[in-house]
C-alpha cells in the first residue's frame, strides 16, 4: 500500500556497505524515474548509476550527510551506500527542469523501499568536484544524488514539538524526524 511505502521511505544515511546492490536493481529503480511525470513530457533527466565500489569511493566525498547533525561527518566506512544514482539534467534537452529530479527521486526511494532498501535523496553536493571525479560532462546539470543501501539504522517520525523540526539522533542511535501535524498544514 502506498502509505506502507511512504511511512518507511525516511532519509537514512548508515548502511550495510557490503551487502550489494546488482545494476539490474538500479536499472530497474531509473525505470520508474522513467516512467513518472515529466512537465511538458520533456524528459530532460539522464542518470549515473554506480554500484562499484571505487566509483562510490569517487562520489562519497562530494557529499554532505546530515546538516542538522552537526558533530557527525557522515557515514564510516562500513557504513556507506552500496550504490548511488546521481540524477542529472540534460541541458541539450531543457535548461529548466522544473520539479522532474524531485518526482524521479521520490519514484526511486518508493521503488527502493519496495524492494527492501533504504536511502537519502542529498541535493547538498559538492558538483564541480563531482563532476570532475566522475568525468560527466557540462551538458549534464547535477541535480540530486542518491545514496542507496540496506538501512543499518533505524528512522521514526514524532509530532513536531515547540516548532523544533529538526531531526536528532538518541544515544542508541534511533533517527528521529519530527513531522508537523496533519491540522497544521492544511489551511480553510
Amino acid at each position: 500500500m502506498i502509505n506502507d511505502l511512504i511511512l518507511k521511505n525516511r532519509s537514512h544515511r548508515r548502511f550495510f556497505q557490503d551487502n550489494a546492490i546488482e545494476i539490474i536493481t538500479l536499472k530497474e529503480l531509473v525505470e520508474l524515474a522513467r516512467l513518472s511525470a515529466s512537465g511538458a513530457n520533456l524528459q530532460p533527466l539522464k542518470f549515473f548509476i554506480s554500484n562499484d565500489a571505487e566509483k562510490n569511493g569517487l562520489i562519497f566525498p562530494h557529499l554532505a550527510w546530515a546538516g542538522y547533525l552537526k558533530d557527525w561527518v557522515g557515514p564510516e566506512e562500513g557504513e556507506r551506500p552500496a550504490a548511488y544514482i546521481i540524477i542529472l539534467g540534460d541541458t541539450k534537452i531543457s535548461k529548466n527542469f522544473g520539479v522532474d529530479h524531485g518526482i524521479a527521486a521520490q519514484s526511486i526511494m518508493l521503488g527502493a523501499v519496495e524492494k527492501g532498501l533504504g536511502g537519502c535523496i542529498i541535493g547538498s553536493v559538492q558538483r564541480e568536484g563531482l563532476r570532475e571525479a566522475l568525468n560527466i560532462s557540462n551538458q549534464y546539470e547535477i541535480l540530486l544524488v542518491l545514496a542507496l543501501g540496506k538501512p543499518k539504522e533505524t528512522v521514526v517520525t514524532e509530532t513536531v514539538q515547540d516548532e523544533d523540526i529538526k531531526y536528532w539522533r538518541d544515544s542508541d542511535g534511533i533517527h528521529h524526524v519530527p513531522k508537523r501535524q496533519l491540522d497544521d498544514l492544511i489551511i480553510s
